[in-house]
């Protein structure tokens, strides 16, 4: 199964990569990730962002961490006019985050988030479950029925954007994933654990990156 996928999705472009930052992992998204009611939320916060700016600054994105039930950070980056980059956290509250730890937090959380949705599936679940389908209809091998159900399980669990980086999301991702992978080959290793595991070096530049435009002075 899993080599005739490979086979049928080889030359495929991942969409989601074009989105990446040049850290290369952290998307910027027009609206940040979310569940019911984060669209107020990224709509106040980009207000609060906006005041922080300068005149020649523009808020690029926002992205929504939470560490805790309830306990949000946005993360909020600034583009000038010559394309410069700068960064801003903002809890709940409207307080903009000082502390280096939580800031670290948060940027860890929200790029992780970020690399299990664009490893899960491959890359392109849409086009997996596509796939999945034609090979239902015109050849029907044993156990393609439960391998469909597994990547549309997977797409459910990605939802739609705006969501709401954390570390429940960050699992649910993960445990439908490995679904995913154990019914396309129950004997092979987890490309989406390596995807993880490899991303560690980028997560720690992106936090120092991060760290380094700051907006304001961390303790």
């Amino acid at each position: 199964m899993a080599d005739e996928l490979e086979e049928r999705r080889d030359g495929e472009v991942d969409a989601a990569t074009a989105k990446r930052s040049p850290s290369g992992i952290f998307a910027q998204p027009e609206s940040a990730r979310a569940d019911s009611g984060l669209a107020q939320t990224i709509e106040r916060v980009g207000a609060l962002a906006a005041a922080h700016a300068g005149p020649d600054d523009v808020v690029s994105g926002i992205i929504v961490s939470e560490q805790r039930a309830g306990q949000r950070v946005c993360l909020c980056s600034f583009d000038d006019a010559d394309g410069r980059r700068s960064w801003l956290a903002i809890r709940n509250d409207g307080a903009p985050v000082t502390s280096r730890a939580e800031l670290r937090a948060a940027v860890s959380i929200a790029a992780l988030c970020e690399v299990a949705e664009d490893a899960a599936g491959g890359g392109d679940l849409d086009a997996l479950i596509a796939t999945l389908v034609e090979i239902r209809e015109t050849e029907a091998p044993p156990g393609i029925e439960d391998t469909e159900e597994a990547a549309r399980a997977l797409r459910t669990v990605l939802g739609d954007p705006p969501q709401v980086a954390s570390a429940t999301r960050l699992d649910e991702i993960g445990a439908a994933t490995r679904r995913l992978e154990r019914e396309l080959d129950s004997a092979a290793s987890s490309p989406f654990a390596a995807a993880l595991k490899s991303s560690q070096g980028a997560v720690s530049e992106l936090e120092r990156e991060i760290e380094a435009g700051y907006r304001i002075e961390l303790t």
